[in-house]
């Protein structure tokens, strides 16, 4: 079974040493992913749903890389600073997943690493 390490340039891979996707055989695992954009800056500070948005959107780059797609996922974790945003991230989770939903879930934590940060995904894909 080969394994693929996947990058995706954004500031916090190299500074913390991971991949931002990982490819074992038929198994694909998307590390945490926030509203970081293309240019390295936060979006939707303040916003939950748009850093979902854009947090899902770059679970689905990552996936990408990596030759999978959302049909592909089989489970997702979302990791919410306040659990009264759950409507709003789920309602973009469901918007990027809703076509073949995974197993999920959604937990409270207590930061991320940028405190404007609130809103953290990731997944694990199935591709055959």
């Amino acid at each position: 079974m080969s394994i693929e390490r996947h990058g995706s340039g954004g500031p916090y891979e190299a500074a913390i040493g991971y991949s931002r996707a990982v490819r074992a055989g038929d198994h694909v695992y998307v590390a945490g992913c926030t509203a970081v954009g293309p240019d390295g800056e936060l979006m939707g500070v303040g916003d939950p749903y748009a850093q979902a948005r854009q947090a899902c959107a770059n679970v689905l780059a990552a996936l990408a890389l990596a030759g999978a797609s959302a049909a592909d996922v089989v489970q997702t974790r979302m990791y919410v600073t306040d659990i009264s945003d759950w409507e709003a991230v789920g309602r973009a989770h469901a918007e990027a997943f809703g076509a073949a939903p995974p197993v999920a879930a959604m937990l409270q934590v207590s930061g991320l690493i940028d405190p404007r940060m609130l809103v953290e995904i990731e997944a694990t894909a199935f591709v055959r």
